[in-house]
């Protein structure tokens, strides 16, 4: 008899269904793990063994052979641990044959038995719902497994209460889905004195999800303005909270199975790598770019970074997904992210302070900046310069305006779009920054004055196509600040303003 409990692999975020099979046949006792299992998976033998034994209970001298199907598909992690043991004990008859039929289980097993959280688990609920079965997880997880849907979920502290359970003695209650808590200290737009330019640049990238270069010296403010940019951002809808969660559940960021609506925002050091910008290594993990998926990715010291990491950000910024290819693996997640870069105009910061500016000024300013490529500059809709802040500046009261009250524009500038997109049947685009072809000629067609006006500063300016669109898409957010229903000369000409083409002085 070979007793079978199903569980999951995942590749990305993507679920694939594993079949685990238990054989206890007559031989020399022995405990066999076969099916392309990585160290942590083959070292389950021992764990599974050790819950075992606190459970008063010991394996067979048997030969028992545990097998992970399909043979060649790698199986990596903890989360083996539970199926594996549920196989044994529906082996031994301690469970009754079909006790988990229609069940998906994962978890990870501590000596002692108890169910320790496991990454996943919101993928593979969701993947277990959709095929009609329930999941079997630890109930540290369970909060997490309670937002796919309505299904059978058992949540056990331990594997002693799952069989409880199971065979009547112990009920386990139905866990609930759980919100993340509301960050009370978010930082606010009204803290930041000054830059009023810079304020106008972060309301529209919020309205429109546009990218956003920040270039001033040390102290102006930058990385202050990015900070509170999540803050200007409307909440996830339910379908972009779930789609965020379960990158964030692959990866193992979320919190006691809470869920938030907030935005992610990321902010790597500069001495980040490409796998860990783009994602990758030995398991293929999701990088920054995947994890700030519908949120803010924010690079302070730009140039800094390693020209290949910054390279490998072109692919994501146009397509919206993160491709990571191995020998081993090819995996792509989803990375449709707003970019907020700073970013000295110099390594000593004070290009346009003669007075504390190097001696090598301008020419240091020309090689700092030179580590930019130009193709990934022209993917960055708006270029602000953040002057260094006055002490008259300083002196001044906190404005009056806040986030909140900045929000609430960014919020009436979110919904025209989605009613505009809805009118187009493009309702899968959720900003402007997104829109495309002709859905961006059918919403962004300037009238003749501002059409005018574009073709000579494309003329001017040597724009490329890319910028003429990103010009557009720009202008296009303007007006819905405005609430304009078409887009004027001087939407038009603002969103040019905005368009840097060149950096050293």
């Amino acid at each position: 008899m070979v007793a079978r409990v199903a569980t999951v692999a995942f590749q990305g975020i993507e679920v694939r269904a594993v079949d685990v099979q238990v054989q206890m046949a007559a031989g020399l006792p022995t405990f066999a793990l076969v099916g392309l299992p990585d160290k942590a998976v083959a070292e389950s033998r021992e764990r599974v063994r050790a819950a075992l034994t606190a459970m008063g209970l010991a394996l067979p001298p048997r030969r028992i052979t545990v097998n992970l199907s399909p043979a060649d598909l790698q199986k990596e992690g903890s989360h083996f641990d539970l199926p594996i043991a549920l196989g044994l004990l529906l082996a031994m008859g301690v469970m009754p044959p079909d006790a988990l039929d229609g069940f998906v289980a994962l978890g990870e097993l501590a000596l002692d038995g108890a169910l320790a959280p496991v990454a996943g688990v919101l993928p593979a609920a969701v993947h277990a719902n959709a095929t009609g079965r329930g999941i079997v997880c630890p109930a540290a997880s369970g909060g997490e497994a309670a937002w796919a849907g309505d299904m059978a979920i058992l949540a056990p502290s331990s594997l002693m209460a799952l069989v409880n359970h199971v065979k009547g003695t112990q009920l386990l209650s139905p866990p609930v889905p759980r919100l993340a808590a509301d960050e009370a200290d978010a930082p606010d737009l009204a803290a930041v004195k000054g830059q009023e330019t810079a304020k106008r640049a972060l309301e529209i990238a919020a309205a429109g999800g546009h990218n956003l270069l920040m270039v001033g010296p040390p102290g102006s403010g930058k990385s202050m303005l990015a900070q509170r940019l999540p803050g200007l951002l409307p909440p996830l809808t339910p379908a972009e909270a779930l789609e965020v969660s379960m990158i964030h559940s692959v990866a193992g960021l979320l919190a006691d199975g809470r869920i938030s609506r907030r935005r992610p925002f990321r902010d790597p050091h500069h001495s980040a790598s490409l796998a860990a910008l783009l994602g990758g290594g030995p398991r293929a993990r999701p990088g920054e770019v995947s994890l700030s998926h519908r949120g803010v990715l924010f690079l302070d010291e730009l140039p800094e970074f390693q020209r290949p990491a910054l390279e490998s950000l072109r692919q994501p910024l146009e397509s919206g997904r993160a491709v990571v290819a191995r020998a081993q693996a090819h995996v792509a997640y989803p990375a449709r992210f707003q970019l907020v870069a700073a970013m000295n105009p110099c390594r000593c910061g004070h290009l346009d302070d003669p007075a504390i500016a190097c001696a090598r000024a301008p020419g240091c300013a020309r090689d700092y900046q030179s580590r930019l490529s130009g193709p990934l500059v022209d993917r960055i809709d708006l270029h602000v310069d953040v002057p260094a802040v006055t002490a008259a500046d300083l002196a001044l009261p906190p404005p009056a305006e806040t986030s909140a009250d900045v929000a609430a524009r960014v919020g009436a500038a979110r919904e025209r779009q989605r009613a505009r997109f809805e009118r187009l049947g493009a309702a899968h685009l959720a900003c402007n920054a997104e829109a495309d072809g002709e859905v961006l000629e059918a919403i962004a067609a300037p009238d003749a004055d501002g059409k005018r006006l574009l073709t000579e500063a494309a003329e001017r300016l040597r724009l490329s196509a890319r910028g003429w669109h990103r010009v557009l898409r720009v202008a296009r957010t303007l007006a819905d600040l405005d609430g304009s229903a078409g887009v004027r000369r001087l939407h038009v000409a603002e969103a040019l303003s905005y368009r840097r083409t060149g950096f050293a002085a």
